[in-house]
C-alpha cells in the first residue's frame, strides 16, 4: 500500500462511519417515537431530515406491525411505542419492544433530550 492510499484510508472510513446507522429507517423512526412521545410526523421529518411521506409510509408499516399507538387529536396524530408488540426480526423472534426500548421510554423527558445532546 503507497502513502497516497493510507492518506485517502481514514477519510474513507470516516466517510462510511457517518452513512448507516444500526437500525432501519423503520428502526430509527420506531427509536424516535420512544426518546420522543407524542410527537408529529412533522417532528420526525424535521429531526431525521426525512420527507413527511416518507415518514408517513414507515408510520403506515409500524402502525400495520401493530408498533405504533395512535392519538388523534383534532387534525393531529400523534404517537407511542406499543411495547408488547413483538421484535420483527428472522432471528430473534421472542423478544417484544419492551425488551429493546423498554429502557429508553421509562427514562424521564428531560433525561432523554439531554442524553441525545450528547452524543451529537
Amino acid at each position: 500500500m503507497n502513502q497516497n492510499s493510507r492518506d485517502k484510508e481514514p477519510s474513507l472510513e470516516r466517510g462510511i462511519q457517518n452513512h448507516w446507522y444500526l437500525v432501519s429507517s423503520h428502526g430509527a423512526v420506531l427509536f424516535f417515537i420512544a426518546v420522543n412521545p407524542e410527537c408529529t410526523i412533522r417532528q420526525i421529518a424535521d429531526e431525521m431530515a426525512l420527507t413527511q411521506r416518507t415518514v408517513w409510509g414507515l408510520i403506515g408499516d409500524l402502525r400495520r406491525a401493530g408498533m405504533l399507538n395512535v392519538r388523534r387529536d383534532g387534525r393531529r396524530h400523534h404517537y407511542t411505542v406499543n411495547l408488547e408488540a413483538p421484535f420483527r426480526h428472522p432471528i430473534l423472534t421472542d423478544l417484544t419492544l419492551r425488551s429493546v426500548l423498554g429502557a429508553v421510554v421509562a427514562r424521564k423527558p428531560g433525561e432523554r433530550r439531554s442524553s441525545h445532546r450528547k452524543l451529537a
